[in-house]
């Protein structure tokens, strides 16, 4: 890398080598403890507006980058350096985790139990509209576990159509249908669908609820004043046209409910395929053994940020062993 860059690519061990060399995720430090980049957030804002094809080209051959060593201490830093980037936000509506604004256009990360596991999935993948790109901020360490591990896509359909083809070829054709139990008030016990109706839809009324629902590609079935959300079939397969791969691109492994999900399942999601038949739960079993195989977790570092090209990597989140943990989220288009 040149010199006059501002920022060093650093090699850590759980880091992954693609086939043409490219390391996963890269990650980027300042290049010198006297570099002003890793003394003053003007300068880190600075360096990223300057230098942002480049580090847009770093991503698209990595699918991930991970800046440690950064004077980012706080939310408000955190959004400081989104914005630098100068992606627009994509405002969390009809998301199902549970989330709370922290500051302008940053989230806490999912409110779940942080000693339970969430697995893989591409940030709202099962809503017709999706942000791109995802930027996570360490603001408390971890002492032990907690990770975001991460993987990429095409690998993951790679696997699974070697091992099943039979069945990714059903999800290439039919795609996949997403149910959701959503009540009045939120429940953080769960990572999916503990968010409420009002939560995902920002309203209390029902209607307004309904309208934005349809405009989501799904529909609301009342049950009292619990709401019963079914979206629409939609791709579990895509093809991204910038890496010229087919990607894994669904919610299947966070959506299951079945024996091979029984210790990270969640009672108010399910998934069935778009033609209405059941989801093999061996075939589930396969794929969350191949997520895990596949994977990268690095170690949160307090400062650390994670942008994630949502189109060709998937996420997910390890126990948390040994307290604290604070991980917030900005979704971009």
């Amino acid at each position: 890398m040149a010199t006059e860059k501002p920022f060093r690519e650093v090699e850590l061990p759980q880091q992954k080598p693609q086939d043409d060399g490219v390391l996963f995720p890269v990650v980027l430090s300042p290049n010198s403890i006297t570099d002003s980049t890793a003394a003053e957030l003007s300068s880190f804002q600075d360096a990223i507006r300057a230098h942002k094809p480049w580090l847009e080209s770093l991503l698209l051959k990595s699918g991930a980058i991970l800046f440690r060593g950064f004077p980012v201490k706080s939310p408000s830093d955190f959004k400081s350096v989104i914005e630098a980037f100068g992606y627009p936000e994509m405002p969390y509506v009809s998301g199902v985790a549970p989330r709370t604004k922290v500051v302008e256009r940053v989230y806490t990360a999912n409110e779940s139990p942080l000693d339970k596991e969430i697995p893989f999935h591409h940030e709202m993948a099962y809503l017709p509209f999706h942000p791109t790109k995802l930027f996570f901020f360490c603001e408390e360490e971890p002492e032990a576990g907690g990770e975001t591990p991460i993987v990429l896509s095409h690998i993951v359909y790679e696997k699974m159509k070697e091992r099943h083809p039979d069945f990714v070829a059903k999800l290439e054709e039919h795609g996949l249908t997403y149910i959701k139990i959503a009540g009045e008030d939120d429940d953080p016990s769960f990572y999916s669908g503990g968010g409420s109706w009002k939560s995902a839809f920002k309203t209390n009324d029902k209607n307004i609820a309904k309208e934005r629902a349809a405009k989501q590609g799904a529909k609301i079935e009342w049950m009292g004043n619990t709401a019963k959300i079914i979206v629409n079939p939609l791709p579990a397969i895509r093809f991204d046209k910038e890496s010229c791969r087919k990607t894994w691109f669904n919610s299947l492994a966070v959506s299951y409910v079945g024996p091979a999900t029984e210790k990270i399942g969640n009672r108010n999601t399910s998934v069935e395929l778009g033609n209405g038949k059941p989801v093999d739960d061996d075939v589930v079993k396969d794929l969350l053994k191949i997520m895990e195989e596949e994977c990268v977790a690095m170690p949160w570092k307090i400062g650390d940020i994670l942008l994630v090209n949502n189109m060709t990597v998937l996420h997910s989140r390890w126990p948390l062993i040994k307290p604290p943990r604070r991980i917030l989220v900005s979704l971009c288009k």
